[in-house]
């Protein structure tokens, strides 16, 4: 078991960049750089004062600084070439990489008067500048997340240079070198654009404040907690593992280290209760992957949604709520369906950890994250002010923490007391620091294809999208689809959905007018989103599933399989909310129409679920598949009835589009309907239950 866990960790590491065993003065480097980033970033949120392109500038130099410091060249030692590859100490080229990639970054900040002044019009050492800047970044890139997203960007920048030269309906007109620089590395409107700025400005907030939580023992605590509350009852590890990932995806920005974090615990417990390995892995890969749907972080995709629909950043939150719970409480279902397959029981007592003493060693870690969603939902507050004030509770909870274990201990040394907890706070700077090294290059990075996009390239990528579905809308939404879990495949969720959301969601938004269908944008961008998401788990690259396969002694290939067999719940929520926006409240401001709409989406992913996994109250026949799949599509959109009437020619009692939810009782019929005939043959072949 150890050599597996110790395969997921490093995994884990990987993502995160922490390669290196270094000497004390290099990790002393590292810290430094570290915490000064952490301390740089929450001076922002209280009283320090920059322009956002300074702060932008600023953010992206400590991310070079550190991905260079912290990750070889090369992962693989190389004949020849075995001084590009060190992991035991940092090698001088490292250094001068990180020296340049710091300068070249902050440039736009020195020389800003004289940029702005030449606008348009670069001298030969902003060309030389702009070009080592890109260069630098797609190599950082590289080594941070992989080739996938660099490769993208060559592509896209050799497209804008070659577009005169392509045929037909793939022209372009192409840029000088200086038009492409003066876009992408000596403005705003590549590099140094919105999804950079957003990670600068809120993101690292949120996930400083998910590293410092997870230092703390926060991490553990939602562990328990979640198992004294569902571990005695049937498949109670896996429905623990759902609720526990959950609480870690509010804060978490990653599926990988989600795993990490509760799978090492639940991936056993739910093998101890009878889960086969795969299922067990799959059940929390696809938690983990979930958590990202989880507001109020949403994998740092929330907040470049807001910015890219311009709405504030709670309209986010409301329009992601109902499609996350629905997906969660299904998964929910999915464990349950599996448990009642499989036979299986909840832990014995002895191993189900105490809900009131879990909860009152505990309780004061749901503090900041009351605080958080309070001034996010009731105070309105902005997010970075709300993410800074719960990491400001969480550092005086951490020392009262610590206070208090040395009272319990006898030992009232309030000093020493005081000293663990500032390093269990540096520690959690650094960790939040290392946690946005990946986050902060694949923003910078993405910026580049968002630049050359905006350069003219949509209207010619409209085109061919659209001649590709020939104006369907199902086919462009599954094109779209496929694209986002391919880009994913190598990608972070926050670059594919930046540059998924850029190519396509306005191209989803401009044909749906087209053809009838209104889609609004909040819908398109969260289309891509949850594609983006699902690409996690998706064969055969899907790095969270082998991070959970390493735990659980599983395969990686088939535990990719069975997790996006689970997903299929999530991966139908998208379809319904385009051609039914209720499903994001969309224009939906009355508690009681958004309750009955949360209320009938969950029974129509419990139909779906239902018919995907092959058991209801008992294992399904055949005809109960179309009867739970048709329930679904009415439970999900209304709306979709009325529709089938009006093509053909029939009149449904006279109802149209305004009266839909009339038709959510038909749906509950049949969802009744398949109850009953399940009973019935239950009754008449007992052992089928």
């Amino acid at each position: 078991m150890s050599r597996k866990i110790k395969s997921a960790e490093e995994i884990l590491k990987e993502e995160s960049g922490e390669l290196r065993s270094l000497r004390n003065h290099e990790k002393l480097i590292i810290g430094v750089i570290a915490a000064s980033w952490a301390i740089f970033q929450l001076s922002l949120a209280s009283w320090l004062i920059l322009d956002s392109t300074k702060t932008r500038a600023i953010h992206l130099a400590f991310a070079l600084a550190l991905l260079f410091l912290n990750v070889p060249l090369l992962k693989r030692p190389r004949k020849g070439l075995k001084f590009l590859s060190t992991l035991d100490k940092i090698p001088v080229i490292d250094y001068l990489f990180a020296i340049a990639g710091v300068l070249a970054s902050l440039y736009i900040v020195f020389d800003w008067e004289g940029l702005a002044m030449r606008q348009g019009m670069p001298i030969q050492r902003d060309i030389i500048i702009g070009l080592a800047l890109i260069v630098l970044l797609l190599e950082a890139t590289r080594r941070s997340i992989g080739p996938a997203l660099t490769i993208i960007a060559l592509i896209f920048t050799a497209y804008a240079f070659a577009g005169p030269h392509m045929p037909g309906v793939l022209a372009f007109k192409g840029v000088s070198l200086t038009k492409y620089l003066n876009q992408i590395s000596l403005s705003t409107e590549g590099i140094y654009g919105i999804p950079l700025g957003v990670s600068a400005s809120i993101v690292y907030l949120f996930v400083l404040l998910g590293a410092m939580l997870d230092k703390a023992g926060a991490g553990k605590f939602f562990i328990d907690l979640a198992l004294s509350l569902l571990g005695k009852y049937k498949g109670g590890p896996a429905k623990a593992a759902i609720v526990s990932s959950g609480f870690t995806g509010l804060v978490s920005g990653s599926s990988i280290a989600n795993i990490v974090t509760t799978g090492t615990f639940t991936i056993p417990l739910m093998k101890k209760v009878g889960y086969p390995a795969k299922k067990a892995a799959a059940t929390e890969v696809a938690a983990s992957t979930d958590g990202q749907l989880m507001p109020p972080i949403m994998g740092a995709a929330a907040f470049i949604i807001a910015e890219y629909v311009n709405v504030p950043y709670i309209q986010v939150v409301k329009a992601a709520a109902v499609p996350a719970f629905v997906s969660y409480i299904a998964l929910f279902y999915v464990t349950h369906l599996e448990a009642s397959k499989l036979g299986m029981k909840g832990l014995p007592p002895e191993d189900v950890p105490s809900f009131k003493g879990t909860l009152k060693n505990g309780f004061h870690y749901l503090l900041p994250i009351g605080m958080l969603v309070y001034e996010l939902v009731v105070l309105r507050h902005s997010p970075e002010k709300a993410a800074y004030n719960a990491i400001l509770v969480l550092i005086l909870i951490i020392f009262a923490q610590e206070v208090r274990k040395q009272f319990l201990v006898g030992d009232k040394n309030v000093a020493q007391a005081l000293k663990t907890g500032l390093a269990i706070v540096f520690k959690g700077f650094i960790a939040g620091s290392r946690n946005m090294v990946s986050v902060a290059l694949a923003t910078a990075s993405a910026g580049i294809i968002v630049g050359i996009v905006n350069m003219g390239i949509g209207g010619m990528i409209t085109m061919i999208v659209e001649t590709l579905s020939q104006g369907n809308v199902f086919l462009l939404l599954l094109i779209t689809a496929i694209a986002s879990l391919m880009l994913g495949m190598g990608l972070p969720t926050t670059a594919t959905y930046i540059v998924m959301a850029s190519l396509t969601a306005p191209i989803i938004v401009q044909l749906g007018g087209l053809y009838g269908l209104m889609v609004p944008l909040m819908a398109a961008h969260l289309f891509c989103f949850y594609f983006g998401i699902l690409a996690d788990d998706t064969p055969p690259v899907g790095l969270a599933s082998y991070a959970a396969a390493a735990i659980a002694d599983s395969e990686p290939i088939p535990t990719g399989l069975q997790g996006f067999a689970y997903d299929m719940r999530t991966a139908v929520i998208p379809f319904m909310f385009v051609f039914n926006p209720d499903l994001i409240l969309h224009n939906i401001y009355s508690w009681p129409q958004g309750i009955l709409i949360f209320l009938m989406a969950v029974g129509g992913a419990f139909a779906f679920t239902s018919a995907v996994q092959g058991w209801f109250i008992i294992r399904n026949r055949w005809y109960d598949i179309p009867l739970l799949l048709f329930a679904s599509l009415i439970l999900y959109h209304p709306g979709s009835l009325i529709s089938i009437f009006n093509k053909l020619n029939i009149n449904f009692f006279g109802f149209d589009d305004s009266q839909r939810y009339y038709m959510y009782p038909v749906g509950l019929a049949i969802i009744l309907l398949v109850y009953l005939i399940q009973r019935v043959r239950m009754k008449s072949e007992p052992q089928l239950a």
